[in-house]
């Protein structure tokens, strides 16, 4: 759709005459965007479920160009309510990829309670999200993290009955926090094992968003950072961060890797530049290759994977990530510069000797 420009000088807020942010030469007006109607129901989900946005509460909303139409569903929810916001649109603050946060953006989330990054990742821009965290984990903002939102994603992962999602996380969550390990098959031969550390604690990002933990949306899973991590994965799902928009679907081609120690010691595939592109990615800083998450999606309401990391990392299952263990969370002690994930399909999930998945389908009540 062609995507109309209004000159403007300023961030869209909610309040006709108020000013705020640096001069640009063209500004989208996210209130008069245009937007699919079909977007509504997962934008009302975000807004009204997912952060139970009031009234009273300031919102900093963060998106760009190629987002404006998802952004604009979202903010339209907010006028509904009549929160007061102010919308960014990347572009218009610093050039991409960014190297850094926006300062504009930096300020406007010391003064907001909630805030919705919807945007397209692009490659190098960890260091500039990480940013906006360790704002929003030290003034508890409630936050929606939105990276590769996208029209499959809102009409599928955004209409989930969170509160559903929420109930059968909460059961999860109590017993992996009971237990030392966790084993995880699949017929695809991934076999592996987590010994869990009892100091590391386990979060839950179900989709109701709360200011202990901002949350990806779509939500649905739950997580630590693992003790040790041995065995093979086999990620016939998707690899994260901007691999996933380069390689998508890895059902076809899959990438094989191996941990010992919780490092990652292997990466094989008939795809060699995934491979490769995998392996330099791992290996970006000292604990680029750690698994620093251990995670099992939890959004029953989805029904497959799509190569989309942002909803397939919700997908029923084990995930891991290596890299940045999300220390000011979990309270795991080091850190990395650098955090990528990687999802599988059907798993077999035991927790200690309890057998809780067979073949991607929980087998806890709801």
């Amino acid at each position: 759709m062609t995507i109309p420009v209004e000159k403007s000088k300023v961030p869209i807020s909610r309040k006709d005459g108020e000013t705020w942010g640096i001069p640009s030469k063209s500004h989208l007006n996210l209130k008069q965007l245009a937007f699919h109607p079909e977007y509504t129901p997962g934008a009302y989900n975000a807004v009204n479920v997912c952060l139970r946005i009031q009234p009273e509460e300031r919102v900093c909303v963060i998106t760009d160009r190629a987002t404006a139409d998802i952004a604009a569903s979202i903010i339209h929810e907010l006028e509904k309510i009549g929160a007061p916001y102010h919308a960014w649109i990347l572009e218009d603050l610093a050039p991409r990829p960014l190297k850094d946060l926006p300062q504009e953006i930096s300020e406007d989330l010391e003064h907001s309670q909630v805030s919705i990054f919807a945007v397209q990742a692009q490659t190098n821009e960890l260091r500039s999200r990480i940013q906006m965290t360790d704002v929003v984990n030290r003034r508890r903002i409630r936050h929606a993290h939105m990276v590769n939102i996208n029209r499959q994603i809102m009409l599928e992962g955004m209409r989930a009955d969170f509160n559903r999602v929420d109930r059968l996380s909460q059961k999860v969550v109590e017993m992996v926090r009971k237990a030392s390990k966790i084993r995880a098959t699949t017929a695809a031969g991934t076999d592996l094992t987590a010994d869990l550390n009892p100091n590391y604690k386990w979060l839950k990002t179900s989709g109701i968003i709360s200011p202990e933990k901002w949350g990806n949306l779509p939500g649905g899973e739950i997580f630590t950072t693992p003790g040790e991590v041995n065995g093979t994965f086999v990620i016939d799902g998707v690899v994260g961060d901007y691999l996933c928009a380069k390689f998508g679907d890895l059902q076809a081609n899959p990438l094989t890797i191996r941990m010992k120690g919780n490092r990652l010691t292997a990466a094989h595939s008939a795809n060699r530049e995934l491979e490769n592109d995998f392996w330099r990615y791992t290996h970006t800083d000292e604990n680029s290759d750690r698994v620093g998450e251990f995670a099992i999606g939890t959004n029953i309401d989805l029904g497959n994977v799509i190569g989309q990391i942002l909803q397939d990392e919700k997908y029923p299952g084990v995930h891991i990530a290596f890299g940045n263990p999300y220390g000011a969370h979990t309270g795991a002690d080091w850190d990395s510069t650098t955090h990528i994930d990687v999802v599988g399909r059907k798993f077999n999930i035991w927790v200690d000797d309890e057998l809780i998945m067979r073949e991607g389908k929980f087998l806890i009540e709801v």
